[in-house]
């Protein structure tokens, strides 16, 4: 039976983070990985015998830079809620977002995989689902048709126009080609009105722009 994570006392204190450039977790949504790292491999290993809990986080630098890069201030921790090994002994996982967290320290851990001591408290409201009576949805579908028109992209209209607020919203948060430091903003967003506002306002003005990104 799945954890009932209903108060931030219900999370863990500790939480494995998987740093992913461009990778956003929001709360609801799902986001499907591919694991093949031997070190995030073991990470899903210990998640599943234990919390099952796992911490999406975005480097703050480029990868490639350095070993251990670091960490954004603010990432999702999410629940695996869906588990497929192939034959190449991949790890096909789908995680589903509880609730944010800011990093209060980064433990010097024995694991190959990084861990952080995770502060919940500036994110008690995604453990709650918000009303969402005034979601702007006409004003969202269009600026995500102008969008998607400039880069010659296609959607699914009638999931659009009939999809609960909630799970559009963090559908195209996570889907579309946002670069890293527009998802973040996303994620970091204080609550559900400014996250629509948010998605919203990068929707208007990257369809401004070919190249997408934000317009100074």
């Amino acid at each position: 039976m799945p954890r009932p994570y209903r108060t931030l006392d219900d999370l863990p204190q500790t939480l494995a983070v998987f740093p992913l450039t461009g990778a956003l977790l929001l709360p609801r949504g799902n986001l499907p990985l591919n694991v093949f790292e031997p070190r995030y491999l073991a990470m899903v290993d210990d998640a599943i015998a234990s919390s099952r809990l796992i911490g999406m986080i975005q480097p703050s630098e480029p990868e490639e830079r350095t070993l251990k890069p670091a960490l954004s201030q603010v990432g999702c921790a999410g629940r695996i809620t869906g588990f497929k090994e192939t034959e190449d002994n991949r790890y096909l996982i789908t995680l589903t977002g509880l609730c944010r967290f800011r990093v209060a320290s980064e433990i010097a851990a024995e694991t190959a995989y990084r861990q952080v001591v995770p502060d919940y408290s500036a994110f008690a409201g995604d453990l709650v689902v918000d009303e969402q009576s005034d979601f702007p949805r006409d004003r969202l579908i269009a600026a995500l048709k102008d969008y998607l028109t400039r880069r010659d992209l296609k959607a699914d209209w009638r999931s659009v126009i009939n999809a609960p607020a909630e799970t559009l919203v963090n559908a195209l948060a996570m889907l579309c080609p946002f670069d890293p430091a527009e998802k973040q903003a996303i994620l970091e967003a204080p609550g559900w009105n400014e996250r629509v506002a948010t998605l919203v306002a990068l929707l208007e003005m990257s369809g401004a722009t070919p190249e997408g990104g934000l317009v100074n």
